[in-house]
């Protein structure tokens, strides 16, 4: 079995994929830092991938790699917090780009090249919105840090709910999980040391992946590995398509066929 872990060069992310590692699963680990990404591999034994996620450009550098050694797991984990107002390279507003948009592209370009994943595991939060304003949503006209996150998370759901029902004819594993509130440096510098440590996020992560494999689950949603319902509105399949198709609009790729 072979990993993708996005955002693995610190917190819940190196956690998992030394975590990882240690239980038999080779893990290919991505980071934006290239010293970083060294260090990793390093202290790991794997394999990395350097991009920035605020760069659809970069993210075309992880398919080409990935294209080369095909994965089994796809974790899309990477997030931040931003406390001010800033746009992605593609003129997007960050948190959103970073969190939800790379994901997606990210996803949907591995499938266009036909790289079937058999589990896609997207890291959300319970904190995730209870609304979403399409109109004001990659640029939005006024901007508060904990919306652009909260909104971000959901995206991520309604993001899987609809990716699962896609694939699931094919038989690829789709869900979001919420690996705990956990110590990683976002949580820290912007809330204080209110969560449990990395290495409970990492185990839970882990957990969840086991789940999914036992019981074949997809287009789920799980708060430290255990099933669990969302927000209502993740469940809404006109805000799920409306979402994929503003998605496809912002990435400017094509829908994806599969078979």
């Amino acid at each position: 079995m072979k990993a993708l872990i996005t955002g693995s060069t610190d917190g819940i992310g190196k956690k998992t994929a030394q975590l990882f590692a240690t239980n038999g699963i080779e893990v290919i680990i991505h980071g934006r830092n290239p010293k970083k990404v060294e260090e990793t591999k390093k202290t790991i034994g794997c394999d990395g991938i350097v991009a920035d996620l605020a760069c659809l450009k970069e993210i075309d550098n992880i398919v080409y790699i990935i294209e080369k050694q095909p994965i089994d797991i796809l974790i899309n984990n990477a997030g931040i917090y931003s406390k001010n107002y800033q746009l992605s390279c593609d003129g997007f507003e960050l948190t959103f780009a970073v969190n939800y948009l790379s994901h997606f592209y990210l996803t949907l370009k591995l499938l266009e090249k036909k790289i079937y994943p058999k589990i896609i595991l997207n890291i959300s939060s319970m904190i995730h919105a209870d609304y979403i304003e399409f109109d004001d949503l990659e640029k939005p006209s006024s901007y508060d840090p904990n919306e652009a996150y909260s909104v971000s998370k959901l995206c991520n759901i309604l993001f899987s709910y609809y990716l699962a029902q896609r694939l699931k004819n094919i038989g690829i594993l789709v869900n979001a999980a919420h690996p705990g509130v956990i110590n990683t440096k976002m949580l820290i510098n912007n809330w204080g040391p209110i969560g449990e440590s990395v290495e409970k996020g990492a185990q839970n992560i882990l957990k969840t992946l086991q789940t999914i494999q036992k019981n074949s689950y997809t287009g789920m949603y799980f708060v430290n590995a255990i099933p669990t319902k969302s927000k209502a509105i993740s469940y809404n399949l006109h805000i799920q398509e409306k979402l994929w198709e503003l998605s496809l609009k912002l990435c400017n790729i094509n829908d994806i066929k599969v078979d």
